[in-house]
C-alpha cells in the first residue's frame, strides 16, 4: 500500500478531515517503496527492500498548533490521530509565525518525475547492478565499495480550506568508491536519475577505476592559488551552498551574502560573471520534480541568477507576509547553464591547472561572504599542456562560490548530479591553503 493513486489519496485525506473539530487542519500523506544494496571489499554486505506510508496531521486553534503522525489507516486510527493532534494543539503555546492553511492552488502536472522502470526494480536488478560494478574492479585489482538506492514514492496534501495536491515520483542513486590495494589511489563517481534505464553502473565504475589507478602515489605540491577544473560533483557542492543561502529573511536581517547596510538587499545587482545563469523548472526533462512545496505553494519555472544578476530570493509564507512580497518556495532542483565543452576538452584547453573530482567535509567560515573550507578527495590531478600530468595530494581549500563565480574562465556541458544540473567549470585563482594526507 506504499504507493497509492491520486484518487485513493484523496479519499483517505477527505476522511481524515471529516474527523477534524479544530479551527483549521492540514493533512499530509506520504508513501514510498524501494530498496538498496551495499557492497564493500568487492562483496555485497547488505541489501533489502522497504515500504513505508505515514500520515501527519496538524490541527490548529488560532495560532496554537499540534502535530501527530500515524502509519495505520483504519477508521479508528485515523480518528485517534486527529484527536491527538487537537489535544496537542490545545496544550501548545501560540506560535507568532503560524500561518493559516492555503486556499486551493493551481499546479502543473508533473508526469516525467515518475518512471515505471524505476518502480519495478527488483532484488535481481540490484544484484546485477552491483556485479557490474564489482567485476571490472576485480579485473583491475581494485577494491570497490558502493551503494545503490532506489525508490518510487508519492506525496499528497489536503487542508480544511479545500487545497489538494498530489505528486508521484521515482529515483535511483548510485555511488561507488574505488581504491587501489595499496591504499594510495582512490576514485569516485556518482549517478542519479528518475529513470533507471539511464543508469549504467559498469560505465560509471570504470571512470572511478581509472581515477583510482591514475591517482596512485600522488605528489605533494605547494598550496596556493591555482587554476582549477571542478568536475560537476565538486562544483555542485559550492553552488548548492550558495543557493541554500538565497533566503530572503536572512538577507533582510543582515545575515547573508545578499545583505546590504540599512536593511537593504542585493536583489537586482550583478554579483557574478555574466555567464552565470541559474534557474529552476520542475518540468525540466532531465531533472523533473514535484510542482508544489511542503507548504502547498506552486513551484514553477523561476530565474534565480540571470547573467550574473540576482533575480530572486526564496520567501516562506510568513516572511513574505511581513514584507508584503510574493511567497517563493525553494526549488526542488537547480539548473545552471553551461557551455558545450566536454570535461576532456576543458582539460585539453588548459595549460596548467588542477582537476578536482569532488569536495567534501565542507564547513562555513563566514556566512556574510559565503566563505567555505573543505577538502578535495578521490582523484586530484595536475594538468600540464592540455594533459593530466600526475596525481597530486589532496588539499584543504578556502573559497567562496561568489568569488569563484567571478573568477570563471570556462563552463562545460551541464551534468545531472545530486538531483541538479551543474556544469564542470574552470576557475582561476582557486585558493588551496594546505595539504591533506587522505586519499
Amino acid at each position: 500500500m506504499a504507493i497509492i493513486s491520486k484518487e485513493e489519496a484523496r479519499k483517505i485525506l477527505e476522511k481524515v478531515l471529516s474527523y477534524s473539530k479544530a479551527d483549521s487542519c492540514e493533512v499530509s500523506l506520504n508513501g514510498s517503496k524501494g530498496g538498496k544494496i551495499r557492497y564493500a571489499r568487492n562483496t555485497v554486505s547488505t541489501s533489502g527492500t522497504e515500504s513505508n506510508m505515514s500520515l501527519p496531521v496538524q490541527s490548529a486553534y488560532g495560532k496554537k498548533a499540534g502535530v501527530s503522525t500515524v502509519n495505520e489507516f483504519d477508521d479508528a486510527s485515523l480518528q485517534k490521530v486527529v484527536a491527538r493532534s487537537e489535544e496537542l494543539a490545545r496544550l501548545s503555546p501560540e506560535n507568532p509565525e503560524f500561518m493559516e492553511p492555503l486556499e486551493p492552488q493551481q499546479y502543473q502536472e508533473s508526469t516525467k518525475a515518475f518512471s515505471k522502470s524505476t518502480a519495478e526494480i527488483n532484488p535481481e536488478y540490484r544484484a546485477k547492478a552491483a556485479e557490474n560494478s564489482i567485476n571490472p574492479a576485480q579485473e583491475k585489482g581494485i577494491i570497490a565499495a558502493g551503494f545503490m538506492e532506489d525508490s518510487a514514492y508519492f506525496s499528497a496534501l489536503m487542508n480544511s480550506k479545500g487545497l489538494f495536491a498530489y505528486h508521484q515520483g521515482s529515483g535511483v542513486d548510485f555511488t561507488v568508491t574505488m581504491r587501489t590495494e595499496d591504499g594510495t589511489g582512490s576514485g569516485w563517481v556518482s549517478r542519479d536519475f528518475n529513470d533507471v534505464t539511464k543508469l549504467d553502473t559498469a560505465a560509471a565504475s570504470r571512470i572511478a577505476i581509472e581515477k583510482a589507478l591514475n591517482s596512485k602515489n600522488a605528489k605533494a605540491i605547494e598550496p596556493g592559488k591555482y587554476t582549477v577544473i571542478l568536475e560537476p560533483a565538486a562544483a555542485a557542492e559550492l553552488i548548492q551552498n550558495m543557493m541554500y543561502n538565497m533566503n530572503a529573511r536572512q538577507a533582510d536581517e543582515g545575515r547573508s551574502f545578499l545583505s546590504k547596510k540599512g536593511g537593504e538587499t542585493k536583489i537586482g545587482e550583478k554579483l557574478l560573471d555574466e555567464r552565470v545563469t541559474i534557474f529552476s523548472d520542475p518540468m525540466h526533462p532531465e531533472v523533473p520534480t514535484s510542482t508544489w512545496s511542503d507548504e502547498g505553494l506552486p513551484i514553477t519555472k523561476r530565474m534565480w541568477i540571470e547573467k550574473g544578476v540576482v533575480k530572486n530570493m526564496f520567501y516562506d509564507r510568513y516572511w513574505a507576509t511581513q514584507k508584503k512580497k510574493e511567497p517563493i518556495p525553494y526549488p526542488n532542483a537547480i539548473i545552471m547553464e553551461g557551455g558545450n565543452q566536454s570535461l576532456e576538452e576543458m582539460i585539453k584547453n588548459t595549460k596548467k591547472g588542477i582537476l578536482v573530482t569532488r569536495l567534501w567535509y565542507i564547513r562555513s567560515v563566514d556566512p556574510q561572504t559565503l566563505l567555505y573550507t573543505g577538502l578535495t578527495r578521490d582523484g586530484t590531478f595536475y594538468i600540464e599542456n592540455g594533459k593530466i600530468a600526475f596525481p597530486v595530494k589532496n588539499f584543504r581549500f578556502n573559497e567562496s562560490p561568489v568569488i569563484m563565480l567571478n573568477n570563471l574562465e570556462t563552463l562545460g556541458k551541464p551534468q545531472r548530479i545530486d538531483g541538479d544540473l551543474i556544469p564542470p567549470m574552470k576557475i582561476r585563482d582557486f585558493t588551496f591553503t594546505s595539504l591533506s594526507d587522505a586519499v
